[in-house]
């Protein structure tokens, strides 16, 4: 019997698409970014940000693009928070937007504080959902049948508990939206309340693996390393050949947070038929972009949601060599993006963020589409001397390492040090295959060395050496577990620089890996 249920949703999903796909025909993605603008600055311009940059005489000026970008300073996470987020955390209203902050994300710290506090706004989350939403209706597309739209999703993030100081709540976004799914989603949602409020991953890993028969999983949700963890163990569990022996309905597997590509690999593995693979683009700032299309690995961002970008070209004129942004860069609109340039993100959001770098890199692929791919970190590349390496550029070495030699790479990160009156790159590679270190390095190097022309000059005048250590891939994860940054959203750095670099060498020296 055909399932009434999933009957429902399906047409539901199909008919939720129709006025999606005619307002984006209706409204350009540069009009849609103005309108958002104005939208944002509206609502904020009698909060204590708002007044201090005079929104209300931005929004009458005749180019609102440009009056922002001149009247209103860009920030980071240290400068934002000095200024402005610290006033909302102590629980003042009408900071940097309406109303008091009830929630706020925790996010990977840097060296000036433990953790980052992102405001978590009604609004925000509020286009969070509406985003996930959207990326779900998108599936309608794809003549999934009826019966898939009965199926649980498996979402594996941070903890459901929420700290609570009296004033306000603090965890992992992952946490907070789980506490705040409709109510019509909960059915779906796996592994459900009571697991997902579970502090410890290795309690919460336990127990999603006993409760596992008992669910019929659709799709999972999660960051690469954790999500592989998982179906690695329910395997050995119930001794099964692939993950589809126990839930053969398992169609869609959506990954953020980092490059799958260097994952793809070893999660062919795990899966007895051909997956899906979506990509979405959620930060603890908001709902950024997702894969919109089976056929191209891109993603298309959300413009009409909450957020106004601009983008910062990534280079010497904007950053200097740690990637700290200088306090005037030059910002392009989305009219002025250029495909096949590397831009630092900047995004104004209805959670208060104005202006503010998330510390991302992305690529346009097709401006006039907002297609992008992520292509890293402002602060996880590598530029020692000019040889200007970036994530992407290491993700792609390491793939093309793993095919050639049919190897699992599982972590791997590269760090930068010097080398006598020279340069030198030390790579750490995480994987339980054999392999031959010098091969491994040699083939990185001329595998970095076709992808970017920087690092060929500067490896035949400044970087003289190249080393590598061969670990086995648990080590990672120890030393996440060592941080407390086991499961959820935590990965594990692509680049290792100063204290980072310091505290990890000598877990390894501890550990007998190192001299």
């Amino acid at each position: 019997m055909m399932p009434i249920l999933g009957t429902i949703i399906k047409k539901a999903y199909e008919l939720r698409n129709m006025p999606v796909e005619l307002k984006k025909q209706r409204l350009n993605p540069i009009e849609a970014q103005k309108s958002e603008l104005k939208k944002l600055m509206r609502k904020a311009q009698f909060t204590a940000f708002g007044e201090y940059y005079d929104f209300q005489k931005i929004i009458n000026s005749d180019e609102v693009f440009n009056t922002f970008r001149e009247k209103v300073p860009v920030f980071d996470y240290n400068s934002m928070y000095k200024k402005w987020w610290y006033r909302a955390l102590n629980g003042e209203a009408y900071v940097c937007w309406p109303g008091r902050v009830k929630y706020f994300a925790l996010s990977s710290g840097t060296s000036e504080s433990s953790s980052k506090h992102i405001p978590v706004t009604a609004d925000m989350l509020s286009s969070i959902k509406r985003a996930s939403v959207r990326q779900l209706v998108s599936t309608s597309k794809y003549n999934f049948p009826v019966h898939f739209y009965e199926k649980g999703m498996l979402m594996i993030g941070g903890s459901t508990h929420l700290q609570y100081n009296g004033t306000y709540y603090a965890g992992d976004l992952s946490g907070i939206t789980a506490g705040n799914l409709p109510f019509w989603f909960q059915h779906f949602y796996k592994p459900g309340k009571r697991i997902s409020k579970a502090h410890e991953w290795a309690t919460k890993l336990n127990e999603m693996v006993k409760k596992a028969p008992s669910w019929d999983i659709g799709v999972i949700v999660g960051v690469p390393a954790w999500v592989q963890i998982l179906l690695e163990r329910i395997i050995k569990e119930y001794n099964l050949n692939t993950i589809h022996d126990l839930w053969p309905n398992l169609t869609v597997y959506v990954h953020s947070g980092v490059s799958f590509a260097p994952y793809v690999k070893s999660f062919e593995k795990l899966f007895g038929k051909p997956m899906i693979y979506s990509e979405s683009y959620l930060a603890s700032e908001g709902y950024i972009a997702y894969q919109n299309s089976l056929d191209k690995r891109t993603m298309e961002l959300i413009v009409d949601n909450g957020i106004y970008f601009e983008f910062v070209p990534f280079n010497n004129e904007n950053f200097d060599d740690e990637g700290n942004m200088y306090p005037k860069p030059k910002t392009v609109t989305l009219e002025e993006a250029k495909n096949d340039v590397e831009y630092a993100l900047l995004l104004s959001t209805n959670a208060g963020a104005w202006r503010y770098l998330i510390g991302d890199t992305i690529k346009f692929t097709n401006v006039s589409k907002c297609e992008i791919v992520i292509t890293g970190r402002t602060k996880h590349y590598l530029s020692l001397c000019g040889e200007h390496l970036s994530q992407e550029n290491m993700n792609r070495a390491v793939e093309l390492l793993q095919e050639e030699f049919n190897i699992e790479v599982r972590e791997f990160s590269v760090a930068g040090l010097r080398h006598g009156s020279l340069f030198a790159h030390r790579w750490y590679l995480g994987t339980d295959d054999q392999i031959d270190p010098d091969i491994a390095i040699r083939k990185i190097d001329e595998s970095l060395k076709l992808l970017n022309d920087d690092y060929m000059v500067e490896r035949m005048e400044a970087i003289s050496k190249l080393f590598i250590k061969i670990l086995p891939s648990s080590v990672f994860y120890d030393y996440m577990k060592m941080k407390g940054k086991e499961g959820s959203a935590n990965k594990f750095p692509r680049v290792l620089k100063g204290e980072r670099l310091e505290e990890w060498e000598r877990y390894l020296r501890e550990k007998g890996f190192l001299e």
